[in-house]
């Protein structure tokens, strides 16, 4: 049955996008324990098995049913759009018991047995160290599988936003959110998300809507926080095909002919905008000589710039996206279509 999100006047006035690496991180951890779900993310599961197998990954599992009710506590919506994983999981330790209780309630009830079970019975009566030892997995979690890559994850994150964010401004929320989602509808002020299980309906009451894309929820659309936590939409973050293809695959020897080998790389790393940081990591380049071949392709009608919160990103220009299709057979980041979702935060 779909789920409802109900705006008023004052909602649509406090809509925004976000990004979380505290969500990434959950969602990461969901990924290794469904690996075949995600065949997008193959070579990272691959890359990290080893690191993985050193973490003790079982206290969130335990808590990331298929089916049921989802802790919100373990990544709730981020206050600011760029909010830092410390700030996150600070934010996390800072949660009231009693609400970590509830919240853990609610779960284990959602799964036969485990709310009378020993360890259910242990979460429940000790709140507090459940709260201490699951942020501290997150922590480590974080660490071991998703800082080592976040330069290139938030640089698609970042990118996402700032074409939504563009295509809010030229299309209105009602097209923009059909574009975020198949399984997302607006009509009547309603925003159903299709797929969707467990609780049906929730009244925004003037409290805004975060949107956030995400890496890992892919291609799943997530939402069901429950009060006090803030509405929030997670959805599948655009350029997924090439998230982890090295830009060596994905350079014709003609392009790199031409322009050289670095500066073809630069180019051909643009599916997606991004900033000189983020492209200096993804080619393992310096910065410096990042922005210098950047400059050179600005200044050439291939690449256009523009600011966006505290960088400038780049992208390739209509013009530049043509002519490599005519240089050689170079595969396009698309995302594929969205398959109806299979966990959610209120329903697992």
């Amino acid at each position: 049955m779909p789920f409802h999100l109900h705006l008023d006047e004052n909602d649509l006035l406090r809509c925004r996008f976000a990004l979380s690496p505290l969500w990434e991180t959950q969602a990461a951890v969901r990924t290794l324990r469904h690996p075949g779900r995600h065949d997008y993310h193959q070579p990272w599961l691959r890359r990290i098995q080893d690191a993985a197998a050193g973490l003790d990954l079982g206290p969130l599992w335990s808590l990331m049913p298929e089916g049921g009710h989802n802790p919100d506590f373990l990544c709730p919506p981020p206050l600011g759009p760029y909010a830092s994983f410390e700030e996150e999981i600070a934010g996390v330790r800072a949660i009231d018991p009693g609400l970590i209780r509830e919240d853990l309630a609610l779960t284990l009830a959602d799964q036969p047995g485990a709310l009378d079970s020993p360890a259910g019975q242990a979460l429940l009566a000790d709140p507090a160290r459940a709260l201490h030892e699951l942020s501290a997995l997150l922590e480590q979690a974080w660490r071991t599988l998703v800082e080592p890559d976040w330069p290139r994850l938030r640089a698609l994150l970042e990118a996402d936003i700032a074409y939504h964010s563009r295509r809010l401004a030229e299309v209105g929320f009602a097209r923009l959110l059909g574009e975020l989602s198949p399984q997302l509808r607006w009509t009547d002020s309603t925003l159903t998300l299709v797929g969707m299980r467990g609780r049906h309906s929730r009244v925004l009451g003037g409290q805004g809507l975060v949107l956030m894309p995400s890496v890992f929820a892919w291609p799943d659309v997530v939402s069901g926080y429950e009060p006090p936590w803030l509405p929030a939409v997670i959805y599948p973050a655009r350029g997924i095909g090439g998230l982890w293809t090295e830009p060596a695959d994905r350079t014709p020897q003609a392009l790199a002919r031409l322009l050289g080998r670095a500066r073809a790389d630069v180019l051909c790393a643009l599916d997606e905008p991004a900033g000189t940081s983020a492209l200096a990591h993804r080619l393992g380049l310096a910065p410096s000589s990042v922005s210098a071949h950047l400059s050179v392709l600005r200044a050439t009608g291939l690449l256009t710039s523009r600011r966006y919160g505290h960088q400038v990103l780049y992208e390739r220009t209509p013009t530049d996206d043509a002519e490599p299709a005519r240089t050689a057979q170079r595969p396009r980041t698309s995302r594929a279509a969205a398959r109806p979702m299979r966990y959610d935060r209120t329903t697992g």
